[in-house]
């Protein structure tokens, strides 16, 4: 069945329509990863975009069913020059069409997916709508119009409180959109972790007496979540803390910090970023629409890590309190493991004594 993307300055794509066909709405953006599209079809933090893959092949290795960062995929569709019909790989549980069917996610194939990219890198990240029969410009601008993804964060926090048991140090993680291979990282360094919904407040927070508290990731804009940056602040100087992606805009917030929307965002497995106090360059994964303005930041909050492809800040670090955070995934193994160091930086925090008297 043919299908079209109809972005909202007009620019139409057609394609062959595949997965769960529905007429679909959302923002397009384009993600420069060779792999992991099985991890990106989960990450909260893609809730209402549609993805396009900008390499030219998805779906050879398949669909298994332990690499999901969530329950269920997050992205409104997946859009691609082409798919496997079917997948190759050991680990191989279904292919990626009987998956996206399964889930109830559109798919868009035979794209022009070099030339989308192109259009998205030169007007910026669009909304757009897929669909699979002629229907009014006027229609098609209406359902744009009306498309919002403000409650994200909303609708992929979790519902409740909940524990994972563990001997070492206690982490409350403030569930912004989390993806599950965060709680892998703090399991395999022993963390007992109790995770909370996203509008938790300070003093829930500080009565479980948590070691060390972690700001996940998650989808939208760092300042529609007003109320959360007021918790953040009051948390700053109470325990250390963490932060990624939307966890880093947040703390840098708090901290009086601003934040600015990209262009076209930074999503892909091999991102560029330096490490200033190390002195060393790591390949990142990103996925975000937003980073933290440098101008903006106070004097005693200073910038640790920079993308090297467009040197937006990618890292921060508060000079006296016991507080840091990065913008890229440390958890999503882009090296595999070149920037696991981060969650070790952290557990190394925890464990000093001496950083109230620093304060």
């Amino acid at each position: 069945m043919k299908a079209k993307l109809i972005l909202e300055n007009g620019n139409s794509f057609e394609g062959i329509a595949f997965g769960h066909i529905q007429e679909t709405v959302g923002e397009v953006v384009f993600n420069t990863g060779m792999t992991g599209y099985q991890e990106i079809l989960t990450d909260p933090s893609y809730y209402g975009q549609m993805v396009v893959m900008t390499y030219p092949l998805i779906g050879n290795y398949g669909i298994n069913l332990d690499d999901m960062e969530s329950t269920a995929p997050k992205v409104k569709a997946l859009i691609v020059r082409e798919r496997t019909a079917k997948g190759s790989n050991w680990r191989c549980e279904m292919d990626i069409e009987g998956y996206l069917k399964e889930m109830k996610v559109m798919g868009l194939a035979e794209i022009d997916t070099r030339a989308l990219t192109k259009t998205l890198r030169n007007h910026g990240t669009m909304k757009g709508i897929i669909v699979g029969e002629d229907i009014s410009q006027e229609e098609i601008q209406k359902k744009i119009n009306n498309f919002s993804n403000e409650d994200a964060v909303k609708q992929v926090t979790t519902k409740e409180i909940y524990s994972v048991e563990g001997a070492g140090k206690h982490i409350a993680i403030i569930d912004f959109g989390m993806k599950k291979n965060i709680l892998r990282s703090f399991s395999k360094r022993n963390c007992r972790i109790t995770v909370f919904p996203y509008n938790v407040g300070a003093e829930e927070i500080l009565s479980v007496n948590p070691d060390g508290i972690f700001l996940s990731n998650g989808p939208g804009d760092p300042k529609a979540l007003t109320d959360n940056i007021a918790t953040i602040k009051k948390l700053t100087e109470k325990k250390p803390i963490l932060g990624i992606c939307l966890g880093h805009q947040l703390l840098a917030l708090s901290l009086g910090g601003n934040t600015e929307r990209l262009k076209f965002g930074h999503h892909g497995c091999n991102h560029p970023v330096k490490d200033l106090i190390k002195n060393k360059i790591y390949i990142t994964s990103q996925n975000h629409d937003y980073v933290v303005d440098g101008g903006s930041l106070p004097e005693e909050v200073i910038v640790t890590h920079v993308n090297l492809n467009d040197n937006t800040i990618e890292g921060i670090q508060h000079e006296f309190l016991p507080i840091f955070s990065v913008q890229f995934h440390p958890e999503a193994s882009p090296g595999p493991q070149d920037t696991a160091y981060i969650f070790d930086k952290f557990m190394e925090l925890l464990d000093k004594e001496d950083y109230n008297a620093k304060r």
